[in-house]
């Protein structure tokens, strides 16, 4: 079973233009603000900007399921015809995300929380 989605993730190539447009979108100010990586809260759905997502093949926004078992949901859309984009990575504190693409090109999104 899904928790729904948890996240969403915008590659971007310019951090700072990126900054300033969703801070404007969303009304705030970034709960996260990293080199790596900026966080806003909206609702109980968290908003990413990855300023390393295209060069780790992202070329679209990926949301992000949250799953209690990401390893078997994994091994289930891969056997159900999906393609690993990026295996299993801790994030910090033990959050694991990982990407997949469906038979479309379309990238799907995983993530557990600890």
């Amino acid at each position: 079973m899904s928790e729904g989605i948890e996240l969403i993730v915008f590659p971007v190539g310019d951090l700072d233009g990126a900054k300033a447009v969703f801070g404007t979108l969303l009304g705030g100010q970034p709960y996260v603000d990293a080199p790596y990586y900026v966080g806003y809260r909206v609702g109980a759905v968290e908003v990413g900007l990855d300023p390393s997502g295209h060069a780790r093949g992202l070329t679209a926004p990926v949301a992000y399921t949250g799953v209690p078992d990401i390893s078997a949901r994994l091994g289930a859309l891969v056997e159900s015809g999906a393609e690993i984009v990026q295996e299993p990575t801790d994030v910090g504190g033990g959050k694991l995300v990982a990407v997949l693409r469906d038979r479309d090109g379309n990238l799907l999104g995983l993530t557990q929380n600890p």
